[in-house]
């Protein structure tokens, strides 16, 4: 004999749970849809996984229909899969916490921000109630497969339940949404409206195995219309399958054509350009996902936009979760597009925030050497996308040599700069080493602003005089990580414009007795001189001293081995971070005319005030040489055209 109807209480102190589901949770009230497919997804999935050692229970055509009645406001989520016995629903239905419920319930009210509730709220509870944001009232009714007996259930989420047997009822489970009125201000859709379902099962629910079907609207809503559709009354069309059914993740990859790779990386990215490289991947082990990655052919308008949405779309079981994960995906990745879906995965209740784990973290290690790893290989095998690639995505890639330490050997085969070498083609850093000089052990480099600023900087002159080749480095970017890089292959990274350069030591390390003679000889020289110099310029630099990177030019300015670059610099102060004045080493040429010149006057007068305005001059346009501001713009201005004057 069946139990009669039975009025129970939720375990716990569940009404005042029910409201923080209902109420704190979720962010988007569409997303109650999803859960009760997904539900309805794993019943099928359990039903089909009994069946294979229980042949009574196989189900014909398994499915997931969703059904409106507008005139008694309800939505209903139907499916043909397992179904519950009653002591299923009360233990599954009826029970949000198992135990220690006031305990957690304490911890919520005493958490002082929303991720900690966050967190507390991830150790319980079921997204079916995430039902209740939506209707007042909420009826299932379901029978397992195997069993005669179905049960009803209902309840208005106030924290009490009604549960009946019930005789008669399909295998299965049906969840039946009495829904309240639509009100934008809260976040209620019209989810009466067909294409509001459609839109949700698109966004959601698009690629769940099982086919979700809705009856299409009525054409009409005569007598005999509503006559001619049968004992059920609807005057609806045939029904529509509203979701694809395609995870091509999910998929081998000899089955998928390079057409539907494209198709469905339009579709995700909006772009209308395909793919430059996809890659399809599947983990199996104690984690298992699937991953379907693109790396897009060109750059999207916002890449560097501050607010710029970064990370691939994370599904599990093939539900979609969240459109950018930046947990699986650095930010020096962000323009990589595609699709991880985890068959098991630590989320909270809500299924909108992923905890922190080492599965997030294994994941996302072997997402990065996958693309990092697709990026090498195309630089080896199609040089000439790579190039498009590397010419879109460089700057953001160079990125990653500051953020992520753990791939800065991978990182760095990538790199591809344009170089002394050729004027046209740029090197990688591998080719730079290959053809480095004997005995050469450092890779030289010069930032700047662009080419032509770097190739006609008075730092070049030494090393196209003897041969060596220098990076030419011009993206903001390169400022930094080639600070924070050690070196490559073994081999150090330099600036040409930092430090003391020595060429003629370079190949063997050390000069000739008569080179080192007469070097010694010019510091004495010149001493006097240096001396002055460093004197009337100290409020300028900090050093003045003979160069032996200068052919042509009069004199260049230098940084010690650690300083901020001049670009640099001015980066830091765009960014409003105060800097003390960072003074830098005045070098001259002492074979130029200039610098010939101007020892020999002082020599003859030191007290003369005409030096002193040379010395301004000759500081003002080494600066200037280098791209650099001029302190007092006006009076450099004035002290040339006084020369020029007095030259004529």
């Amino acid at each position: 004999m069946a139990s009669p109807t039975q009025t129970l209480e939720f375990q716990a102190e569940t009404r005042q749970l029910l409201q923080l589901v209902i109420h704190s949770i979720y962010s988007n009230k569409d997303i109650f849809l999803r859960e009760l497919i997904s539900n309805a997804s794993d019943a099928l999935d359990k039903l089909r996984l009994e069946s294979l050692t229980d042949t009574t229970l196989e189900a014909s055509d398994p499915h997931i229909i969703l059904e409106v009645d507008e005139g008694a406001r309800t939505l209903t989520v139907r499916d043909n899969g397992i179904g519950m016995t009653r002591d299923d629903v009360v233990d599954l239905i009826g029970t949000i916490a198992k135990s220690g419920t006031a305990g957690l319930l304490a911890k919520i009210k005493e958490a002082k921000d929303a991720d900690a509730a966050q967190h507390l709220i991830g150790q319980f509870g079921v997204g079916f109630y995430s039902a209740f944001m939506v209707a007042d009232k909420v009826t299932l009714h379901t029978r397992r497969a195997g069993t005669e007996q179905g049960t009803v259930w209902e309840s208005d989420g106030e924290g009490t339940y009604t549960i009946a047997p019930a005789d008669g009822l399909p295998v299965g489970t049906s969840v039946t949404l009495h829904l309240k009125p639509e009100d934008s201000e809260d976040g209620l859709g019209d989810y009466l409206a067909r294409w509001k379902i459609r839109q949700i099962v698109k966004q959601y629910s698009d690629f769940i195995r099982w086919p979700i079907r809705m009856a299409t609207e009525p054409t009409s809503t005569t007598t005999d219309d509503i006559a001619d559709a049968g004992a059920d009354g609807q005057a609806a069309g045939e029904p529509e399958t509203l979701n694809s059914m395609k995870a091509l993740w999910a998929r081998p990859r000899s089955e998928v054509t390079e057409a539907e790779y494209s198709e469905f990386y339009q579709q995700i990215s909006h772009d209308w350009q395909a793919p430059a490289e996809t890659i399809h991947m599947r983990a199996e082990g104690t984690f298992e996902y699937e991953a379907l990655l693109f790396i897009p052919a060109h750059a999207p308008f916002d890449l560097f936009s501050r607010d710029t949405k970064r990370g691939v779309q994370l599904y599990v079981k093939r539900v979609f979760i969240m459109d950018d994960c930046d947990a699986l995906m650095p930010n020096y990745l962000r323009f990589v597009k595609g699709v991880v879906d985890a068959h098991d995965l630590s989320l909270n209740v809500s299924r909108e925030i992923l905890q922190h784990d080492r599965q997030i973290t294994a994941v996302r290690r072997r997402l990065v050497k996958k693309v990092l790893g697709a990026l090498k290989g195309m630089r080896t095998k199609n040089g000439e996308t790579y190039a498009k690639v590397w010419e879109q995505f460089g700057r953001v890639l160079k990125e990653g040599l500051i953020e992520d330490r753990d791939n800065t050997d991978a990182l760095l085969e990538l790199v591809s700069a344009a170089s002394t070498n050729d004027a046209e083609e740029p090197t990688t850093l591998r080719e730079y080493v290959e053809r480095m000089k004997d005995g050469q052990d450092t890779i030289y480099y010069l930032t700047g602003e662009n080419r032509a600023m770097v190739e006609n900087s008075p730092h070049m002159e030494a090393f196209t005089a003897k041969g060596y080749e220098v990076l030419i480095l011009t993206d903001p970017v390169d400022e930094v990580w080639t600070d924070q890089v050690p070196a490559f292959d073994g081999h150090r990274f330099q600036s040409i414009a930092k430090g003391q350069v020595d060429l003629d030591n370079d190949a063997d390390g050390e000069g000739t007795d008569q080179a080192k003679a007469e070097k010694a000889q010019r510091e004495q020289d010149f001493a006097a001189l240096l001396a002055w110099l460093q004197t009337t310029l100290a409020e300028h630099v900090k050093q003045v001293r003979l160069s032996t990177r200068l052919t042509t030019s009069a004199a260049c300015l230098v940084g010690d081995a650690h300083d901020l670059t001049p670009t640099l610099e001015k980066m830091y102060r765009a960014m409003g971070q105060e800097l003390p004045q960072v003074k830098r080493i005045l070098e001259l040429n002492p074979t130029h005319p200039l610098i010939t010149a101007l020892h020999q006057a002082h020599q003859a007068g030191a007290d003369d005030p005409a030096l002193a305005e040379i010395a301004e001059l000759v500081h003002g346009s080494a600066l200037l040489a280098e791209g650099g501001d001029l302190p007092d713009p006006a009076r450099f201005t004035r002290l040339l055209t006084d020369r020029l004057t007095r030259a004529l």
